[in-house]
């Protein structure tokens, strides 16, 4: 089939990069003249492993295309999908500005029946809104139908979550519509929900939500499992083993981040307070999560008395292992509030760091080739995002090469009686059971 994908951001590009993989032909759309010239030339402006040589790959065999014309976007796909962003907005809805622009630039080019599809996460009812737009803009008679088919991409596994879905969710009313969004997806192995268009919206806010709640308690439970002298590790393996409640994400930490949801939570707040069904629990979640930050910053505060002045070594800057994403990351956000504080930060993460150089206060941040390099001298080292290259460093020789022997473990990523073992004094998430009560 030929599809167009407007918006070659993360989920544009991997989406288009997956669909030119298993047979369509695929035209990207972005208005970013050197991106579109990058993207030709098969280079890509994110780390999403095994996205780049599929990218190059598709390119060369020219079943992937990227324009900057809308209108040859049009004319091509016979499913054109909308995957622009829907940034979040000061009261936390969702500013669907990109989306209303695009859905007019369509309906300036429609000539035949064409199924739009919503592709960005948006708050419910935006799917009749889209058709509202086109069909105000567009010429007298034309056909079209408008669907939602929310993504589930996971960054870090964004290829894999694509090429292998858990499931595909389509939202249309209209058998015709369908039929072609069922052609579009028949090279995937994947049981398909198909709703209307509402309910599909709401998955994707619901879905998101639900994962962020379950971090959010794992959290809650890191508190408690501190003050009881538990280990919150033992109490997520205990609890997950239930195939009712799961293992995945119930790992204590520094609370979730990123592009999704931070952005997702708050909009479904909005979404639900403008329905008039106020999501109180949502709420709890998003104060759960702030301090669960605040928590591991009094902690460290609290073993150092004084950041002022201490050389600080952070491994980790990405949100989340296996991506160079720093937007939203908590361990920014943590960097950002001990430099306010005067402490001399000597950061590490083996892909974000280009994209962390970039940040507003990047000049009062010393940037280290290596893990190791930058615990050099450290007073203390944190670890802020969960790297498995951090899980399998010689504690020897880390302790060798710091001033002094501490450790604050924002991802319960080491072993605290391995750290004790080699001279550290560790503070995990959660981890109520110290070194000393273990043995």
């Amino acid at each position: 089939m030929k599809l167009t994908i407007i918006g070659s951001g993360y989920v544009g590009l991997t989406t288009g990069a997956c669909f030119a993989e298993v047979g369509h032909h695929v035209m990207c759309v972005d208005n970013n003249e050197e991106k579109v010239k990058t993207l030709r030339a098969g280079k890509i402006p994110i780390y999403e492993p095994g996205l780049e040589p599929m990218v190059r790959k598709n390119v060369a065999s020219k079943r992937l295309s990227f324009t900057s014309s809308t209108e040859e976007g049009v004319e091509h796909g016979e499913v054109i999908f909308i995957a622009v962003p829907t940034p979040p907005q000061p009261d936390g809805s969702v500013d669907l500005s990109f989306v209303e622009k695009v859905a007019r630039e369509i309906s300036q080019y429609l000539d035949s029946y064409r199924v739009v599809v919503d592709k960005s996460t948006v708050p419910v009812k935006t799917g009749e809104r889209v058709a509202q737009t086109i069909r105000r803009y567009a010429k007298p008679g034309v056909e079209f139908d408008v669907v939602s088919n929310p993504e589930f991409l996971r960054e870090g596994s964004a290829v894999e979550d694509l090429m292998k879905p858990d499931r595909i969710v389509i939202g249309g009313n209209s058998d015709r519509a369908l039929a072609l969004m069922q052609k579009v997806y028949e090279p995937f192995v994947a049981p398909v929900l198909v709703t209307d268009i509402n309910s599909a919206e709401l998955i994707k806010h619901a879905a998101n939500s639900f994962l962020a709640l379950k971090i959010s308690y794992a959290n809650a439970l890191s508190e408690i499992c501190e003050a009881a002298g538990a280990d919150v590790l033992k109490v997520a393996e205990g609890i997950g083993t239930d195939k009712r409640i799961g293992r995945a994400f119930l790992n204590a930490g520094l609370g979730y981040g990123g592009s999704c949801f931070p952005k997702d939570i708050a909009a479904f707040i909005a979404i639900a307070e403008q329905l008039g069904t106020p999501f109180g629990l949502l709420k709890e979640v998003e104060r759960i999560n702030q301090r669960q930050l605040d928590r591991f910053l009094d902690a460290i505060r609290e073993a150092l008395w004084v950041l002022k002045d201490k050389r600080l070594a952070v491994w980790g800057l990405a949100f989340k292992p296996n991506t160079d994403d720093v937007r939203s990351s908590v361990a920014i956000n943590l960097v950002e509030r001990m430099v306010a504080e005067g402490a001399n930060v000597v950061a590490y993460d083996p892909k974000a760091m280009d994209k962390a150089k970039e940040l507003p206060f990047a000049d009062k941040i010393e940037f280290a080739t290596s893990a190791m390099e930058a615990a050099k001298g450290a007073e203390a080292l944190i670890i802020a995002t969960e790297w498995p290259e951090f899980a399998a460093i010689d504690l020897n020789e880390l302790r060798e090469l710091m001033r002094t022997p501490m450790i604050f473990d924002g991802r319960n990523l080491l072993d605290p009686v391995a750290a004790k073992s080699f001279g550290f004094q560790y503070s995990g998430i959660g981890r109520g059971v110290t070194p000393e009560r273990v043995e």
